[in-house]
């Protein structure tokens, strides 16, 4: 059920449909065809006049719904006194009339919604059965009630006059309201209806002749014919000329069968017994009504099928449409959002470099005394510690990427993750250790990138909450499945609120007086970084007695790999060493090209350089790069990616077509591992993010100088362990 039980529309409600004269006017009109009708011929075919009362309730505001019914009453009582009818029928007829109207349009009003939209085929079979049907019984057993006894019917005069009464006012009000309410919403089919104005008037017209040519003939019983073309007038325009088509069909039909024309004629009417006073026409009519009944039945339905179906496309088209577009809009969110991590990425290492350049430039320099050293450290560790933070930051809005598996050591991932924590344990005296057992030594399969971002936030929260003692990383692989785990004996957890620790900036104490600094974002990625690797991260601990954080990861075996343990990975030195005493610098003192467009950058790298004897050159973009390296003989040359003009890439590849082979360093602030791979796909040797330090300059230039070239994989790793 739907709605109310109310008798008009609401006055709130939008007023569609003719205006309340028309339906005064359609009444009338048809009060006059059934008068000339039944004079004429002795029968009525049809009544359509209550369907015009029941549109009228149903699309009319009340005021105005309550004059037309009013004025339709007036004129019923009226036609009945032209017509001669003796009382109480005179005034009978004129209440059951109007009763009938409203109590199909209360009940429909009911069971079809306050929008009464007939194209719907749920709503149109709920009027149907649920409030025509019932209406019309009513007025019928009513009026029999009162007529039978008056003319001393018989039982088959009864069932008959029953009958013809319930086929001529329900086919009268099928034909006649749903026409009425879909031209009210005619609007609405514009849009949905596949003919053009033209087809639909060829197809309605062609439906018409058909309908004359068998109705107006009586040698052949061809109303079968009719059905093709009305469903093709039912597929192809939209419901309100359906109902309209039908109501011409009834027309033709009904014309031609009172005049004495037509299929309907032909019929044989079988003796029954008490009907044979009733003339033939009226038995005949009912091969009419049940002609009239099939074309109602078959066109109606189907034209409200294919009304809702295109309708439905037609929302799926927009849908579709809406979702592209969202779509779009999307791609070229996460396309801006690509281009804004790469900038922030870029922007935020540039001065990093020189901040933390100069500070170990200014460490290395002889002479500082144990106070300064001891800032400059400060320094260093503090820019270090901002370029973890501006990482993680831009790696949790990064979003899940495709993993880029490789062949990876563990030996090695986990010793590049631990390194930037050594010095901070050694500052605070604990112990860590590294312990890779066999089946841990063997090569694997893995995202070397995630792995290690994983690992150093581990061991750095390790490191950060443990004030003595030791951190521990044990390595195994157990069923399978590789086991890394990060133990330390620092203050320990509550476990029972572990899972808020791996959510986006959420600490273990976000309180005003927490002791330890952070931004609750390492937890977050690493529980990231091993879901998308296939894997999980498990935390055992209890407060005041450390915590155990585990990586459990299935990774495979690596192709070929050896059986052999990996030996656990030497600790990088803690402490900045004299320059000269640098076992990883260069042996002899090559001549170096530093092409950067920001002084600073190329200033640092210079001191960097000629702290071990090297000669230095510098070109402030690509376009001089391209000049010097084709006038000039250099054994490396350090390359920026971002400079005007000219940018690194294009630099490189130009050098690269002059034929030149000279080692070139990528040295830039684009760090991705998309980054470092573009730059070997230009002609690079290597890949160097910034901010650069003295050991990770001295370590690729070894690297180039001996002739070794990074591929994309080992590329990255460099990328990440600078």
């Amino acid at each position: 059920m739907h709605g109310r039980w109310r008798l008009f529309r609401h006055d709130a409600g939008q007023a569609s449909g003719p205006p309340p004269w028309a339906y005064v006017a359609m009444f009338a009109a048809c009060l006059l065809v059934g008068i000339w009708s039944a004079r004429t011929f002795d029968a009525i075919v049809i009544w359509p006049a209550n369907g015009v009362m029941l549109a009228a309730a149903l699309q009319l505001h009340r005021r105005q719904a309550i004059r037309v019914l009013a004025a339709c009453f007036v004129l019923n009582i009226i036609g009945n006194v032209v017509r001669g009818d003796p009382q109480p029928f005179l005034w009978l007829n004129a209440v059951l009339n109007l009763g009938e109207a409203c109590l199909a349009a209360l009940i429909a009003r009911r069971v079809c919604g306050a929008a009464l939209d007939l194209r719907r085929p749920k709503r149109l079979a709920n009027f149907a059965l649920m409030a025509v049907i019932p209406a019309v019984l009513m007025s019928a057993f009513a009026i029999l009630s009162v007529v039978g006894p008056m003319r001393d019917y018989t039982l088959p005069i009864y069932i008959f006059t029953l009958h013809r009464f319930f086929d001529m006012e329900t086919l009268g009000l099928l034909l006649v309201a749903p026409a009425l309410l879909l031209i009210a919403k005619s609007h609405r089919f514009r849009s949905t209806a596949p003919a053009s104005r033209l087809e639909t008037g060829v197809v309605v017209a062609l439906l018409m002749v058909i309908t004359a040519s068998c109705f107006f003939q009586d040698r052949t019983p061809s109303l079968f014919l009719i059905f093709p073309f009305l469903l093709l007038v039912s597929f192809r325009t939209a419901p309100t000329w359906v109902a309209v088509s039908i109501i011409g069909v009834a027309v033709i039909g009904g014309a031609a069968t009172v005049t004495g024309h037509g299929p309907v004629l032909m019929t044989r009417l079988a003796a029954w017994p008490g009907l044979e006073d009733v003339p033939p026409l009226l038995r005949q009519l009912s091969v009419f009504y049940l002609f009239l009944l099939g074309v109602i039945i078959t066109a109606l339905p189907v034209s409200t099928v294919m009304s809702e179906r295109r309708r439905l496309i037609q929302r799926l088209k927009r849908r579709t449409e809406i979702a592209q577009q969202a779509r779009r809009r999307a791609e070229d969110a996460d396309a801006a959002k690509s281009r804004f991590l790469a900038l922030m990425s870029h922007e935020m290492r540039t001065p990093l470099n020189s901040v933390t350049g100069y500070a170990e430039v200014l460490a290395r320099r002889p002479g500082l005394d144990a106070v300064a050293i001891d800032q400059l450290g400060h320094i260093q560790r503090s820019g270090d510690a901002l370029l973890m933070l501006v990482e993680d930051v831009l790696e949790i809005s990064r979003g899940d990427d495709a993993l880029s598996l490789a062949p990876l050591c563990l030996s090695d991932v986990i010793g590049i993750a631990a390194a930037p924590s050594r010095i901070a344990a050694e500052d605070k005296g604990l112990s860590l250790t590294i312990d890779i057992r066999p089946d841990a030594g063997l090569m694997f399969v893995g995202d070397r990138r995630r792995l290690r971002q994983a690992l150093h936030h581990l061991i750095s929260n390790a490191v950060k909450f443990t004030e003595r003692g030791t951190v521990s990383i044990l390595a195994d692989r157990i069923d399978g499945e590789v086991l890394i785990a990060v133990t330390d004996s620092g203050c320990g957890l509550d476990t029972a609120g572990a899972d808020r620790l791996f959510e986006a900036f959420v600490q273990g104490d976000d309180s005003i007086s927490r002791t330890h600094i952070g931004a609750g974002i390492g937890l977050s990625l690493v529980q990231r970084h091993a879901a998308l690797m296939g894997g999980s991260v498990v935390v055992d601990s209890r407060p005041g007695d450390g915590a155990t954080f585990t990586l459990r990861l299935p990774l495979a075996l690596a192709e070929g790999a050896a059986a052999q343990a990996a030996s656990p990975a030497p600790a990088p030195k803690a402490a900045p060493v004299d320059i000269a005493e640098d076992e990883d610098c260069p042996a002899a003192a090559p001549r170096i090209l530093v092409v950067d467009d920001h002084p600073a950058n190329r200033e640092v790298a210079r001191l960097m350089l000629a702290a071990v004897g090297c000669e230095t050159a510098e070109a402030c973009d690509g376009d001089e790069a391209i000049a010097m390296a084709a006038t000039q003989d250099f054994d490396l040359i350090l390359m920026d990616v971002r400079m005007p003009r000219v940018d690194g890439l294009a630099a490189t590849r130009a050098i690269r077509a002059a034929g030149n082979a000279v080692p070139i360093l990528a040295v830039t602030a684009d760090a991705m591992p998309e980054d470092a791979a573009r730059c070997l796909a230009a002609g690079m040797d290597d890949h160097l993010p910034k901010p650069i330090s003295h050991h990770a300059l001295y370590a690729a230039m070894e690297r180039l100088l001996s002739g070794e070239r990074a591929e994309p994989a080992a590329a990255e790793v460099e990328a990440e362990a600078a």
